[in-house]
């Protein structure tokens, strides 16, 4: 068996005591914060009551914002990460293959587990070209064919959520998933999109420091990325991914999910509205506050 492998990332929900990290840091500006929550809303909402895993790092700080706004609610853990990154590399080599698989399974992404979920499992990513879920879902259907699970099963199952850059729309609009041959295999209700600013895309995508390091191939069974790294690039990614879970925990921002939410198409079903009451109302817990001061360093 294949030892599972995985970058190692402060948990901000319910906490790693994060020491003496970050002190004397300044508080980051967070100039995207309306944009994230409105893509952070619209995600929740074309959800289709799924759980949402992020793959990737480009898209973290919704993560960070909805798992901090979500931890007081009943759907506590619908949000997820998924480290995964393909695009231009190599075709991986069998041991990378393997070591892949062991690193899904751990996180609750086999052929076994997706066959026999209730809920749908919906991969968000930001999405230029496609080009890291068509290598995603190219190397999933093959580990579903090795292991003899049912596929017409499956597929009802899978969703791909894009989040991209916004333009004009016309008849004429070229869209990512109409180069994707594979989207044809599911249902077309399974891919969509959320469209955000283009100067937030680009942040995102492009120029925020990140948390770890991209999760490529040749890092997939590199043990060093399980280790907690200290230097000031992760540090001021750290600072960043707390203030946005900070902000998601207070009534400003659980209020304007809501609202973004009620103005989805989705709001007719009955776990959003659901959900929506619960951002309403719902009293934040304050044991899972971030613990900037306490003892211990990891």
């Amino acid at each position: 068996m294949t030892t599972p492998n995985l970058p190692y990332r402060w948990n901000l929900i319910r906490p790693d005591p994060l020491g003496t990290l970050l002190d004397g840091r300044p508080e980051p500006d967070l100039p995207y914060l309306d944009d994230l929550v409105e893509c952070g809303a619209k995600v929740l909402a074309r959800s289709g009551d799924g759980d949402v895993h992020f793959v990737g790092r480009s898209a973290d700080s919704v993560f960070d914002l909805l798992s901090s706004t979500l931890s007081a609610t009943s759907r506590p853990d619908r949000v997820r990460l998924l480290p995964f990154s393909y695009r231009f590399e190599e075709p991986p080599r069998p041991h990378e293959i393997r070591q892949l698989r062991a690193n899904l399974h751990a996180m609750g992404v086999s052929p076994h587990v997706l066959a026999r979920r209730r809920r749908p499992i919906v991969f968000a990513d930001l999405v230029h070209r496609g080009y890291t879920f068509t290598h995603f879902y190219e190397l999933l259907r093959d580990w579903i064919d090795d292991e003899h699970e049912a596929w017409e099963v499956i597929r009802l199952k899978l969703r791909f959520l894009g989040i991209t850059e916004r333009g004009k729309t016309s008849p004429k609009t070229w869209r990512w998933w109409q180069d994707c041959a594979w989207t044809a295999e599911l249902p077309r209700s399974a891919v969509t999109n959320v469209s955000v600013d283009r100067f937030f895309w680009f942040y995102l995508g492009d120029h925020q420091k990140k948390l770890t390091l991209s999760f490529r191939p040749t890092r997939w069974a590199d043990e060093t990325v399980a280790r907690p790294r200290h230097d000031e690039k992760t540090l001021d990614a750290l600072t960043e991914a707390v203030a946005v879970v900070e902000r998601g925990r207070t009534p400003e921002v659980r209020a304007a999910l809501a609202r973004l939410m009620a103005r989805e198409p989705s709001f007719a079903e009955p776990w959003l509205r659901s959900l929506t009451l619960e951002l309403r109302h719902g009293t934040p817990s304050r044991r899972h506050h971030v613990r900037r001061g306490s003892r211990g360093t990891r």
